[in-house]
């Protein structure tokens, strides 16, 4: 399964969209002890959706957390969101 985190884009084809965090969470949950999460690839501004869960880079909180670290790519046009998260997953995906 491939996940494409993001407030506006249309999720390209063979993905599956989750416009927030919290629906990411679920669609994570429900589905990685069936199918493996072969990819997550994550906006950083989520906009009307932020209030469900915060922006993307708390869905990388979240993994970290569990230590489910799944594949990610990030396509997020916010310079500053993007150094974060790429921060963040160079420090703790790229191990």
């Amino acid at each position: 399964m491939k996940i494409w985190l993001d407030d506006l884009r249309p999720a390209p084809q063979d993905y599956v969209l989750c416009h927030s965090v919290n629906e990411a969470i679920r669609m994570i949950e429900i589905h990685e002890t069936t199918e493996s999460i072969d990819l997550i690839d994550c906006d950083h501004d989520l906009g009307d959706y932020a209030y469900d869960g915060g922006d993307g880079i708390k869905l990388l909180d979240w993994l970290l957390e569990r230590g489910t670290l799944y594949p990610i790519r990030l396509h997020t046009m916010n310079p500053v969101g993007r150094d974060n998260m790429q921060r963040m997953i160079d420090r703790y995906w790229n191990t």
